[in-house]
């Protein structure tokens, strides 16, 4: 076996998107044993062969958080100790990502803390999609591929050809995002301006721009408790929007989320399925875009060392 053969594991996480990866690659899975002892502590054997592989571990950081990082963490230990030539931890959602800097007194910067461990655990290059703020690449002192789920989210959207259209971006955090689609999709920007009263609970909201008779799509990285995208969507009704299309990469939707969006005014939810998602049924306009094809197409290009970014020139 020498640095050409190329192998993906998989954690608990999410074993359907790397099936999916591997069937878009044409190669098979490679075996692993993930349990638990009884005092839940993780246990892993790899029981293919690594030695001198270029080795991809696809673990989503999801709920419950913890458990799915020890995987990883374990997992890309014990393919080092396994003699593999290169580990790339494919991480389509970051977990931990909030805490990107010291935003008050006596509080940890996690996403670091998370980078740290990710390469004190032998990880030689990570793959990502869309974090939650671009600053976690420095982060890092191995190569990280920083991968745009507008790549496939524009295409989508173009083939609606909504008429009358402006992104909004929910809040100022999303600009970037929110423009980058705007200028693809030919249409205005508009962006939330939001005061939180607590994490579940948005305060006042303030529209700069304009959406009276217009079509919207509402972009941001991820859904969590659903509170600020649905606020939103209910305030740009009041402000005379027409249709509205949710669009975010990661579906966290914890808490009541999914109540929230079943009552929320909006035509459809497009997510990715960077992570799965619990109660798919119950949320009949939700739309979910897989992002095998882009994520085994990343890892294809790493493999035989061509270009990434190739991927979304749509910036």
């Amino acid at each position: 076996m020498g640095r050409d053969h190329l192998l993906i594991f998989s954690g608990t996480a999410h074993p359907n998107l790397a099936k999916n990866i591997c069937k878009y690659l044409g190669i098979e899975q490679g075996n692993v044993y993930i349990g638990r002892f009884p005092d839940q502590e993780v246990d892993i054997k790899v029981e293919s062969d690594v030695r001198g592989a270029d080795v991809f571990v696809v673990q989503p950081t999801c709920t419950p958080v913890n458990e799915h990082l020890m995987e990883l963490l374990a997992l890309i230990d014990c393919l080092r100790r396994a003699s593999a030539n290169r580990i790339t931890a494919v991480i389509p959602y970051y977990g931990y990502a909030r805490k990107d800097r010291k935003d008050a007194g006596r509080v940890p910067i996690t996403a670091k803390l998370v980078a740290n461990l990710l390469v004190t655990a032998g990880a030689d290059r990570v793959l990502t999609v869309d974090l939650h703020a671009d600053q976690i690449q420095g982060f890092f002192d191995i190569p990280l591929d920083h991968l745009l789920a507008g790549t496939i989210f524009i295409p989508y959207f173009q083939e609606l050809n909504l008429p009358d259209l402006v992104v909004v971006s929910p809040d100022v955090g999303s600009i970037k995002q929110a423009r980058a689609y705007a200028k693809r999709l030919k249409g205005d920007l508009a962006v939330v301006d939001k005061r939180r009263e607590s994490p579940e609970k948005v305060g006042s909201l303030i529209l700069i721009g304009d959406v009276k008779d217009k079509n919207v799509i509402l972009v941001d990285d991820m859904i969590s408790t659903g509170s600020s995208i649905v606020e939103a969507s209910k305030f740009l009704k009041e402000n005379g929007a027409k249709d509205i299309y949710i669009c975010a990469t990661h579906p966290v939707l914890c808490g009541q989320a999914i109540e929230k969006l079943k009552n929320a005014p909006v035509q459809r939810i497009v997510v990715s399925d960077s992570i799965p998602i619990p109660r798919k049924e119950e949320l009949p306009n939700l739309e979910v875009i897989s992002l095998a094809w882009y994520l085994g197409e990343a890892i294809r290009r790493i493999h035989n060392s061509d270009s990434v970014s190739y991927l979304f020139e749509y910036t």
